[in-house]
């Protein structure tokens, strides 16, 4: 299973939906369930945000390779989540 690191920002509307697909995603497909994600809150932990190419929130990385960048939708989360189980 690869790493995923997620980065967020908690009063981000597009971030609070991503987390609540992610929670969707494995409720619904208990394959995805053992997956872990790093979540880096960018505005807490700047010194790790700033190591990252992205310029919008939520992004996601697998093994260090950005896999999204910006606003999602359920389908996208669930696919990021399958990309890990490769």
């Amino acid at each position: 299973m690869k790493k995923i690191t997620l980065f967020y920002q908690k009063q981000c509307p597009f971030c609070k939906k991503a987390l609540q697909y992610i929670d969707a995603a494995k409720a619904a497909h208990p394959e995805l369930r053992p997956i872990e994600i790093e979540m880096i809150e960018e505005t807490e932990q700047p010194e790790v945000a700033d190591r990252y190419d992205y310029y919008y929130v939520p992004t996601f990385y697998i093994d260090g390779r950005k896999i999204h960048e910006g606003g999602i939708y359920s389908d996208e989360v669930e696919s990021v989540l399958r990309k890990a189980l490769e």
